[in-house]
C-alpha cells in the first residue's frame, strides 16, 4: 500500500511561481512511476508529469512543457514539482499518483495510487 499527501498549493497571479510536494509512505519500489495530474472544473484529469521514482528520465504534457519541472527530493522523500510562468487556464486540484507499472504512461486509468489533492488558482 502507497500513501501519497501533496502541499503546496495556493494562489498566485499570472507569471508567478509554485511549487508542488508529493510526500510518499508506504512499499515504494524504485521502478515504480510518479506522476502528478490535474483537474479543472468540468473537465477530464489531464496528464502533468511523470518520473520514476528512481529518478531519471522526466515526461511532461504538451501544455506544461518548458514551464513546470518534476524532481526528487531524496532527503525529504518526496517528488516535486516546479511550476513557473503560471497561467489562469493551469487552475486546477493537482494530484500525484503512483502507478506501479513498468512504462510509464500519460492514462490516469493506469494509476493505482493517489493522493487528495492540492488546489492551485492562478488570477490573470
Amino acid at each position: 500500500q502507497v500513501q501519497l499527501v501533496e502541499s503546496g498549493g495556493g494562489s498566485v497571479r499570472a507569471g508567478g511561481s509554485l511549487r508542488l510536494s508529493c510526500a510518499a509512505s508506504g512499499r515504494i519500489f524504485s521502478s515504480y512511476i510518479i506522476g502528478w495530474f490535474r483537474q479543472a472544473p468540468g473537465k477530464e484529469r489531464e496528464f502533468v508529469a511523470a518520473q520514476r521514482w528512481s529518478g531519471g528520465s522526466t515526461y511532461y504534457g504538451d501544455s506544461v512543457k518548458g514551464r513546470f519541472t518534476i524532481s526528487r527530493d531524496y532527503a525529504r522523500n518526496t517528488v516535486d514539482l516546479q511550476m513557473n510562468s503560471l497561467k489562469p487556464e493551469d487552475t486546477a486540484v493537482y494530484y500525484c499518483a503512483v502507478d506501479r507499472g513498468m512504462t510509464v504512461t500519460t492514462t490516469a486509468g493506469a494509476y493505482d495510487y493517489w493522493g487528495q489533492g492540492t488546489q492551485v488558482t492562478v488570477s490573470s
